[in-house]
């Protein structure tokens, strides 16, 4: 990426796995002060400092999280703590946080709390809360200008949204599935924001997401009914392993054995922890996956990613079998 501005390094705290792609994909990755537990990309920030930690237990089912977290929702509680201490020590110049969802990473109201408390300084807070591509491509321009590195920031997001419309162009005039994204899995919940924005792009039809609206829950019968062609399972937060834990939940209801996406075969994990729910410079790969897997003869090469962020069903259980 061209560099022309010469912008003195700033301390930055970022509490958003997005946040902190975006930042490193601006080639600041040096600025990095600290990090959210869930920042876990590039590697190499891995050894910072983690600010923040979740409140209620995340190693349960589906239904188990979906239960805690619901009751501290009713109880007012924030499901995610800040290590203000530790804040205190870094000294961040900078905090980039989110507004958009509070179940997903520690909240705006959170982080404001935190920042209160500190008696000698006051960091700038950066609030992103994208609903769709564009907004992603404009946080990211956002970002860049917060920091000082505005060029970056509009060279950036130029590629990114040109990567996009490469690729979308080599589908362009396919046959378009219907396509179920699972966002959740015990209980349903159907994949918003973006993702119908992705599906389409990638030449794909989703019956069920609205582009640029929350993520919802959705019941059996209306899965149903939608009839879709391709099931796509990317809980947030969950990785393949994870999703192949969460399976019985969906194989042992009935209803799961009469959807045509299952009789045919189409059902594919895909690591929506990594990809689809992280609304940052990835999201292009995200596009690329869903490519593979509904276009497959239209993916080059390089797009390859069979086998680390997404498996057909079938496969995947193959693989994980013992020897």
């Amino acid at each position: 990426m061209t560099v022309n501005s010469a912008a003195p390094p700033l301390r930055v705290l970022s509490l958003l796995p997005s946040n902190t792609e975006i930042v490193c994909a601006l080639g600041l990755t040096d600025w990095l002060v600290g990090r959210s537990h869930e920042c876990d990309f590039p590697a190499e920030i891995r050894g910072l400092p983690a600010c923040t930690a979740a409140a209620i237990p995340v190693d349960g089912s589906s239904a188990e999280i979906d239960r805690e977290v619901k009751q501290a929702l009713e109880g007012a509680m924030s499901l995610y703590r800040v290590d203000q201490e530790q804040v205190r020590r870094l000294a961040p110049e900078v905090i980039l946080t989110q507004a958009q969802c509070d179940v997903c990473a520690v909240s705006l109201a959170d982080v404001e709390e935190a920042v209160s408390q500190l008696a000698q300084s006051r960091p700038r807070l950066l609030s992103l809360a994208p609903r769709i591509l564009a907004d992603v491509w404009g946080d990211v321009r956002r970002v860049a200008e917060f920091l000082g590195v505005a060029a970056r920031g509009i060279e950036l997001a130029q590629q990114l949204a040109a990567r996009v419309e490469s690729i979308a162009g080599r589908v362009a005039g396919q046959r378009r599935p219907r396509v179920a994204c699972l966002e959740w899995l015990d209980p349903l919940m159907s994949a918003g924001n973006w993702v119908p924005e992705l599906v389409r792009l990638a030449g794909g039809i989703d019956p069920l997401g609205k582009v640029g609206a929350h993520s919802d829950w959705l019941t059996w019968p209306e899965l149903i009914a939608a009839d879709p062609e391709v099931i796509l399972l990317m809980p947030c937060g969950f990785d393949l392993p994870r999703i192949r834990a969460e399976l019985p939940a969906l194989q042992l209801r009935p209803q799961w054995h009469s959807l045509r996406a299952v009789r045919e075969g189409r059902i594919y994990l895909v690591d929506g922890n990594q990809f689809f729910n992280r609304p940052g410079p990835r999201l292009v790969e995200s596009l690329q996956i869903l490519v593979e897997i509904l276009h497959p003869g239209e993916a080059d090469s390089v797009w390859r990613h069979r086998g680390v962020d997404w498996q057909p069903l079938e496969s995947f259980a193959a693989a994980a079998e013992p020897p």
